[in-house]
């Protein structure tokens, strides 16, 4: 079990995210999904669409968040906020299966 460290998180794609954000309102969500949208519209003539029309914004989604985050642990827990959670935000229209890498590294109880 882990005791003091640091988590290390990891998303091995470039249309998903990974983001520590509020988890007390569902509106939060909801709105942050709104702004990126208006970042990184659909119809914005991108070059890159051979996935489809919502391929470049994915990336470009991504990019803005973030592929990997660490968290610090202390006695066997992750020290998030009190209102944080840790999100993997899908970018693209439809589900995809996802692998996320977890990486810790400090001492064991």
């Amino acid at each position: 079990d882990a005791a003091q460290g640091l988590l290390t998180l990891f998303v091995r794609h470039t249309s998903a995210s990974l983001t520590i954000q509020e988890n007390a309102d569902p509106a939060v969500l909801e709105d942050l999904m709104t702004a990126f949208d208006r970042f990184a519209p659909r119809n914005a003539g991108y070059r890159h669409s051979s996935e489809g029309p919502d391929d470049m914004p994915s990336h470009i989604k991504s990019m803005i968040t973030s592929t990997s985050l660490t968290i610090p642990v202390a006695n066997g827990e992750a020290l998030l906020g009190t209102w944080q959670a840790v999100y993997l935000i899908e970018h693209r229209d439809r589900p995809r299966s996802r692998t996320l890498v977890l990486h810790y590294q400090g001492t064991c109880a």
